[in-house]
């Protein structure tokens, strides 16, 4: 078996013929089916190792379990909430649908089809759950392949709906009922100094937003407008949400932005930290000033550009403390893989164990990771390069770096001499 999963990994032999080459794609394809397969098994038996290690060690029944799906994601090498979902749908896949697992087993089946799967019948009952993964996903007659393996993802979504409904259409219909608790808006970077920003809404919501802006488009391109059908209604969804006005009004908005004096009040060329998004240019940093009233929040800075070290002796950190952590590693929690904004403060090195509330010993974690860390067997220590080392129950070592903030050249100016001047921008600024 090895020495087959060694061969593929090696690549098609140079000459190999187009239909080769197909043959290759599509052994691979079976192998990472397989390969996810294992791993849904492979986590599962860490969840029962570690609950069962908890048990022995007296931690109570509310948090058996706590830290795996992060142990799950940082060997995964995504994020804790991705974890999170991973190691859920294989605690489904071993336990409540054993023919769309043993599809996975033989290189049939994705992990993506199992969650499509997974997802549509997480509101039945494990009876109705298994009668659907059966009609799916169980060999037919005569050795007849699996319903589910010919099936496109919308083609395998909307069977199992299907199949849901019959089976108990009150659990479907309640579902949807409950899922507008789940309305939210979304807000990730894309490339560009751009954004994506989206939104979970109730279909009729969802569908009336949307008309308002076709609308608005329409309404435009009927009058002239020049700009696009997208243009015009991105445009329209910021006139609407922010109170801009057609005539040019700008927004007011409050952000961190973090550069030099030189490249905020002349025309330096270092990079600027948006907090939240990430690094933008200059250039960029300085219209978007210019283009909108903007509390402009200034962080003190050393002559190298590095942020200047807080310190408390407080448990807590103090707001300033605080904003300073959250602004040095730009918003996002420092565990590695994870995305999610920051929600907590925390001790890298427990406060309890003699951790200092100072700016080299504080990160920015989201509440799952923070969470995840306070397990049973967890360790954490500031590097002195600014990293965290973090030791997980199993003895595993993951780093996360330094924050990548932007270290400009040390300007020709004594101390006192920068931060005299950066004082006198600001005042500018305000001025």
């Amino acid at each position: 078996m090895y020495e087959i999963i060694d061969h593929l990994l090696a690549g098609p032999p140079p000459g190999a013929s187009e239909a080769e080459l197909v043959d290759w794609i599509g052994r691979l394809e079976q192998v990472k089916c397989t390969a996810e397969a294992v791993q849904a098994e492979a986590a599962v038996r860490l969840d029962q190792a570690a609950r069962a290690r908890q048990v022995e060690a007296g931690v109570s029944a509310r948090k058996l379990g706590e830290g795996v799906a992060s142990q799950v994601g940082l060997a995964r090498r995504v994020s804790p909430e991705r974890g999170a979902k991973l190691l859920g749908l294989a605690k489904i896949l071993v336990a409540e649908m054993p023919h769309a697992f043993a599809l996975m087993k033989a290189g049939l089946f994705s992990q993506w089809q199992a969650t499509i799967l997974a997802r549509e019948t997480a509101c039945l009952s494990l009876d109705d759950r298994k009668v659907i993964d059966h009609e799916l996903c169980a060999t037919g007659p005569d050795a007849q392949p699996a319903k589910a393996v010919s099936m496109g993802l919308r083609q395998l979504e909307n069977a199992a709906k299907k199949l849901a409904i019959t089976l108990d259409q009150a659990s479907v219909v309640a579902r949807a009922a409950n899922a507008a608790r789940d309305r939210r808006v979304s807000f990730r970077p894309a490339p560009d100094t751009m954004t994506w920003l989206g939104a979970l809404l109730p279909v009729k919501d969802g569908v009336a937003v949307f008309a308002a802006l076709d609308q608005a488009a329409k309404a435009a391109a009927a009058a002239g407008d020049e700009r696009t059908r997208g243009q015009v209604m991105a445009d329209t969804l910021v006139d609407r949400v922010t109170g801009r006005s057609t005539t040019g009004a700008k927004p007011r908005i409050e952000v961190k932005i973090v550069m030099t004096a030189d490249s905020l009040a002349n025309d330096g060329d270092q990079p600027a930290m948006v907090e939240g998004y990430g690094p933008v240019p200059a250039g960029w940093a300085r219209e978007a000033l210019a283009d909108a009233e903007v509390f402009v929040r200034r962080l003190f800075t050393d002559p190298t550009g590095q942020l200047v070290a807080m310190e408390s002796r407080s448990r807590k950190a103090p707001d300033g403390l605080a904003e300073f952590i959250t602004t040095r590693d730009g918003g996002i929690c420092r565990t590695n893989g994870c995305d999610a904004p920051i929600r907590n403060i925390d001790h890298v090195e427990r406060h309890a164990d003699g951790g200092a509330t100072s700016a080299e010993n504080l990160q920015g974690l989201c509440e799952r990771c923070n969470q995840a860390k306070e397990a049973l067997g967890w360790r954490a220590r500031p590097g002195p390069d600014g990293s965290i080392i973090t030791i997980t129950p199993t003895g595993h070592t993951y780093t996360s770096p330094p924050p990548d903030t932007w270290k400009p050249d040390p300007p020709p100016l004594s101390p006192a001499e920068f931060v005299l001047r950066d004082v006198l921008v600001e005042h500018t600024l305000a001025a």
